[in-house]
């Protein structure tokens, strides 16, 4: 992937106000009676890369317990060897789709909120690979689970993971952070995906997570990527969010 590929994608992702990081719970000009969040974000490392937009609605407020509903859209590329083609290089492209009902349980500091809903996604693969499962058009069933907790004012943990019936697939995330100058949280993060026995990708990097600027919160973090292609490489991740 080009650099001025990349710096596009950032670019655009930067310009779009309506985003949100559901690893971060906004305060200071957020209400407590908000009931939407609308999100955007893009992710890429060296072989590859994911951009998405979507919302939350919770018709109870968004820091309070009680039903949830998010839809999500996202578009992106990525590229593995592939052994049914002695090992060459395939470019895959996909386009995901995802509605999903839950319910967010709140103590305290600590929010925990469980999905399940409809998954759709469309693979295609350049060159053509026969030994991806992936190719075409496929329904199935996701399950999510996202986590934030602050152990005390100046400390956070936050994870969350979903899983798809479709490939099967999952991701994974996990951090810790520290309340920097009471603007943003910084600290580790570790990660990774997988579909199927095909690929997986393992992350570990570092992460800003909380930062406001006027109505908008940001989120980024940076760090290295390993994968079962025998690959290294940097990732990058930038995701922004919106109240209302």
């Amino acid at each position: 992937m080009s650099c001025v590929r990349v710096a596009l994608r950032l670019a655009a992702v930067a310009a779009v106000v309506w985003s949100c990081n559901l690893a971060a719970h906004a305060d200071g000009l957020a209400r407590s009676d908000d009931t939407f969040l609308y999100f955007t974000g893009t992710d890429i490392w060296r072989h590859g890369s994911f951009s998405y937009g979507g919302a939350l609605w919770s018709p109870d407020g968004l820091d309070r317990g009680g039903f949830t509903f998010k839809a999500l859209i996202g578009a992106g590329s990525y590229q593995y060897r592939s052994g049914a083609l002695d090992d060459a290089q395939v470019t895959g492209t996909q386009f995901v789709g995802s509605a999903l009902a839950g319910w967010r349980f709140v103590r305290d500091k600590t929010f925990v909120t469980v999905f399940a809903g409809l998954d759709l996604q469309h693979h295609g693969t350049t060159p053509y690979d026969p030994g991806s499962d992936l190719n075409g058009s496929h329904v199935g069933i996701r399950g999510a689970v996202e986590f934030w907790h602050e152990p005390d004012a100046m400390t956070m943990i936050a994870a969350d993971a979903t899983v798809s019936s479709i490939g099967p697939s999952y991701v994974a995330r996990a951090a810790y952070g520290w309340r920097v100058a009471d603007a943003f949280y910084f600290g580790p993060e570790v990660g990774g995906f997988a579909t199927g026995d095909s690929y997986k990708q393992f992350r570990a990097g570092l992460h800003i997570t909380g930062f406001r600027f006027a109505w908008v919160e940001w989120s980024a973090a940076a760090g290295w990527a390993t994968d079962s292609d025998d690959r290294d490489g940097f990732y990058a991740r930038l995701g922004l969010h919106v109240r209302r």
